[in-house]
């Protein structure tokens, strides 16, 4: 039965779950080669080698494909930014921005087509890259506390938000399929080093503050 949502109970056993995925891949595919608009789901079926009955099986609309893309996306990357700032602690900071914003870049690159048609794609669907920003909150967050060690809430939620909009943004698109590697690897370094050296000034200012404490 589906749900108030259309999607459908996951399946499984692995055979269902490969057909799942065999589905999702062959939407990602079309969608970033002819965008979602025109991607219908007889389109998605036929590519697939499936009957329509069994796409609806796994899928109530298309819609419900573009959230499930939108949620593999968001996990894969949110995993690859958990492993990142979690070996975090014998790093420079330089090099742990560069790495986590090269791990995102990356994998927005691989995925490019598909990321700009989700992208043009949020107006008429209800999903989109911009809900991923609430999922990479706390991350950063963490990160920062390791960092700069405990202080003000706020200020942490402030300096988060600074950080996924101006690193994240940068990222975003300097992954479009139309950047070459060589200036998407310039774009990112360089935002890595713009935003190294304002921590490490927010890093100096709370020792200076700790210190005056002490004192």
């Amino acid at each position: 039965m589906p749900s108030k949502t259309g999607t459908r109970r996951r399946p499984t056993q692995a055979r269902a779950k490969a057909t799942r995925e065999h589905i999702l891949d062959t939407a990602a595919r079309l969608f970033g080669e002819r965008g979602i608009a025109n991607t219908s789901t007889n389109r998605i079926a036929a590519e697939a080698g499936l009957s329509i009955g069994t796409v609806y099986r796994y899928f109530a609309d298309r819609s419900v494909m573009v959230d499930e893309l939108l949620r593999r996306l968001h996990d894969t990357i949110e995993r690859r930014l958990t492993q990142q700032v979690s070996g975090a602690r014998d790093t420079s900071m330089n090099t742990l921005f560069a790495e986590i914003l090269h791990a995102v870049s990356d994998e927005l690159a691989a995925n490019a087509d598909l990321v700009r048609a989700l992208v043009d794609g949020v107006q008429f669907y209800s999903s989109g890259i911009p809900e991923f920003e609430p999922r990479l909150r706390l991350l950063i967050k963490v990160l920062l506390i390791q960092i700069l060690g405990p202080g003000d809430d706020h200020e942490y939620d402030v300096m988060t938000y600074v950080i996924i909009n101006t690193g994240f943004a940068a990222v975003l698109r300097a992954s479009a399929a139309e950047v070459d590697s060589a200036a998407r690897h310039e774009a990112v370094e360089m935002t890595a080093r713009m935003l190294s050296a304002w921590l490490e000034t927010e890093a100096a200012k709370t020792a200076g503050r700790a210190g005056e404490i002490a004192t």
